[in-house]
């Protein structure tokens, strides 16, 4: 089976700043030298040559701390080097002046595989969104065709409802949740599983931003809410995902290299295999390959 992964990172610890992989900066996890070193799409091959059943297709790269001032130097350092089909979403500044975030947009679009972009809100999710200022730039990468990665929880009911009514008044912007919004983590054999605050609230998230057909969603990150995480949970996630958002708009993903705090990048996608997409081979092309070409773009003529 052909795979495209919809998120993942390549690090050029040489070239680029990364600041936060740094054992002095925060986040501070004890197990952070996993994956503080260079990473290239050698990597990403060698671990699918040892699996007969997948084939990785293309891979859609997302910033990563690269040089988030001058952030066209990360997407520079791709296409210089990468060999498979890929697609970059860049970093962007959204609470940039108006003529300093054009002239970031314009030198973005410069760069072919560019087709969408991510600022960060997670805690600032509100502030950003509620800014007029950051509504107007979400409207510019619409009206240049990008796409925009949303890192937020979906727990954060004020946040949900600002990115709905922004998604209600721009239907041509497109936007893709990443990390399935942040699920609060839950123990299988949790009697409250289903039943915390934050898990209900994170379901209703879920449930408003499905309803907006420019809106599409990745599951991954699992180890980022939990290093050792119940494979139950996960499989919950995405299940609830796919009921609410429909087989079209739903992809799996690694969150390469920091999936590595778990298991290899082989192991992960091989248990999405057999646990998520076993039962429909339809069901595997969607999540593991069509969704994520047509939500980023493959099709994407280099002339467009």
């Amino acid at each position: 089976m052909k795979v495209i992964d919809p998120h993942l990172h390549l690090f050029n610890l040489e070239q680029g700043d990364y600041h936060w992989l740094s054992a002095k900066n925060p986040p501070y996890w004890s197990d952070k030298e996993i994956i503080n070193k260079n990473f290239t799409e050698n990597d990403l091959g060698l671990s699918f040559q040892q699996n007969k059943e997948l084939t990785l297709a293309g891979f859609v790269h997302i910033e990563a701390g690269f040089d988030n001032i001058n952030p066209w130097r990360e997407i520079a350092w791709l296409e210089s080097h990468c060999q498979l089909p890929f697609r970059s979403v860049a970093s962007i500044d959204l609470s940039l002046a108006s003529d300093e975030f054009a002239q970031q947009l314009t030198k973005l679009l410069r760069y072919d595989s560019v087709v969408g972009c991510r600022h960060i809100l997670d805690e600032n999710a509100v502030e950003l969104l509620n800014s007029k200022t950051v509504q107007q730039h979400l409207k510019r990468l619409a009206d240049n065709e990008l796409s925009f990665d949303v890192q937020m929880p979906l727990e954060n009911q004020t946040a949900v409802k600002i990115l709905a009514d922004i998604l209600q008044l721009n239907p041509r912007l497109k936007i893709i949740i990443d990390h399935a919004g942040w699920p609060p983590y839950h123990q299988h054999n949790s009697h409250k599983k289903y039943n915390n605050t934050q898990w209900q609230l994170w379901l209703a998230g879920i449930q408003k931003l499905s309803k907006y057909p420019n809106c599409a969603i990745k599951c991954s990150g699992w180890e980022m809410t939990e290093r050792k995480y119940d494979l139950a949970w996960q499989q919950q996630v995405i299940q609830y995902c796919l009921t609410e958002f429909g087989v079209n708009r739903v992809m799996l993903a690694s969150n390469f290299p920091l999936c590595l705090f778990n298991n290899s990048y082989q192991e992960l996608w091989q248990s999405y295999l057999h646990t998520t997409v076993q039962t429909s081979q339809e069901l595997q092309q969607a999540l593991c390959f069509n969704n994520a070409k047509h939500w980023y773009r493959f099709e994407k003529r280099q002339s467009d």
